[in-house]
């Protein structure tokens, strides 16, 4: 017993599609139409042809802008001041809201050598505040630039061991240190100033990976 035959013809590329299951045709035909390169084009094309009003419309925008370019420009704005850093050479004895500074980190103290690690834990018992920076502690003797003393009071550095690798900066979760500029002291001429003390977590992330051990980490109790 023949079957009868069910065709299709794609109105785009003329290819003939036949089967004995219109069911199965149906399936067909909607996969051809998915596939059919010619098909294809021709939606490419009526796509292009609906954006064309859009892309004339930007093409006159131009014109306005360049109306506009040509217009006397305004005076040009100083360039602000940039912030006060941190850098050696502060003045002696300025003051203000958490700018409490009493030394300057230049002098002519020059004859000292680096001086080898770990921090001395009991420095505070044996060692006086002799100054503040940026209201951060200064534990003497001090004799810029060539011995800078411990630095902090729950974040303690001493100065005068630190090398500058920026350990303790990079490992720092909440940023309580930044780089501070010592020129002339024989172990480094850069610190990490705590000065960001109080929000020290005291994760003792720093006082951990601190190569020549000068950090040590006070917590409060």
């Amino acid at each position: 017993m023949s079957s009868t035959l069910n065709e299709y013809v794609c109105q785009d590329c003329g290819c003939l599609l036949l089967h004995n299951n219109q069911n199965t045709l149906e399936s067909m035909k909607d996969v051809h139409k998915q596939l059919c390169v010619v098909t294809r084009q021709k939606s490419m094309a009526a796509q292009a042809v609906s954006a064309t009003p859009k892309q004339a419309a930007s093409v006159q925008k131009p014109s306005v802008t360049t109306s506009i370019a040509t217009a006397p420009s305004p005076p040009a704005v100083a360039a602000q001041p940039a912030a006060p850093s941190l850098a050696a050479g502060a003045s002696s004895g300025s003051s203000g809201s958490g700018d409490n500074t009493t030394f300057s980190l230049t002098g002519t103290g020059t004859d000292y050598s680096k001086v080898d690690g770990p921090i001395d834990q009991n420095f505070k018992s044996k060692r006086q505040v002799t100054g503040t920076f940026k209201d951060i502690k200064v534990w003497g003797p001090i004799d810029p630039p060539g011995q800078l003393g411990i630095w902090g009071t729950e974040v303690c550095v001493d100065f005068d061991i630190c090398v500058a690798d920026g350990a303790c900066i990079e490992a720092c979760p909440v940023n309580v240190y930044e780089w501070l500029d010592t020129p002339g002291h024989p172990a480094s001429e850069k610190k990490p100033f705590m000065i960001r003390e109080k929000d020290c977590i005291f994760c003792m992330a720093c006082e951990n990976v601190c190569p020549p051990q000068c950090v040590k980490i006070f917590q409060k109790k």
